[in-house]
């Protein structure tokens, strides 16, 4: 790998309180928890040096604020209601973040953020790591940020907007990260559809890593 996972490279304006509830996290748990269990996030030895992976985030109201997975928390394997942050305000021009709970935000939040501020039609983003839909992105027709864009940086929020503007990824709802090692995100107007849209094309790269050449 050629960059840490989970480094936090925006201005993060953090604080440490209660924010929270068991109800408000209740549907994005869930559906971590089926994350997991697929191995698009999470933590093992097996996979970058031991450091967790993937996150994920819903937006909690229609000013652009959302809940997102804290930074490291992929090797919990039951997340509670700490284990998230809420990010209150999002600024990619400014590369600042500003978020209160009892854990810090996901590295990625930069990008969360930029997708919930490009289209109020999302509700929820999956940042999920799979080596088979990032190595076939071209194959399966797959918008990719530009490789040399890092991840968590007000330079791949910019990337994201101009996907927005010169590909058709807002219908596709799932784009990869050609910078970051088996980064791919997929998002949606619900949790379903996100996870929906992210499976789908998971199961095609299946296929087409199956078939022969």
């Amino acid at each position: 790998m050629t960059e840490q996972e989970g480094v936090i490279k925006f201005q993060l304006d953090f604080s440490p309180q209660p924010a929270l509830s068991a109800a408000d996290v209740a549907e994005i748990n869930s559906w971590r928890s089926i994350m997991l269990q697929l191995g698009m996030l999470g933590q093992t030895p097996q996979r970058y040096d031991n450091y967790g992976f993937g996150n994920i985030s819903q937006r909690f109201s229609a000013d652009n604020r959302f809940i997102i997975s804290g930074t490291q928390t992929g090797g919990i394997v039951q997340m509670r209601a700490a284990d998230y942050a809420l990010v209150t305000l999002c600024q990619p021009e400014q590369n600042r973040i500003v978020a209160v709970g009892e854990t810090k935000p996901s590295s990625e939040a930069m990008t969360h953020g930029q997708l919930y501020q490009l289209s109020g039609a999302i509700n929820f983003v999956i940042h999920a790591h799979c080596p088979q839909i990032w190595q076939l992105a071209d194959a399966l027709g797959l918008a990719q940020t530009r490789a040399e864009v890092p991840y968590g940086t007000v330079a791949m929020a910019q990337e994201v907007a101009r996907l927005f503007r010169a590909t058709k990824v807002l219908q596709q709802g799932i784009f990869t990260m050609a910078g970051h090692e088996d980064g791919v995100m997929a998002f949606g107007s619900s949790a379903d559809q996100a996870a929906q849209r992210l499976i789908s094309v998971y199961a095609a790269a299946l296929k087409r890593d199956a078939v022969p050449n």
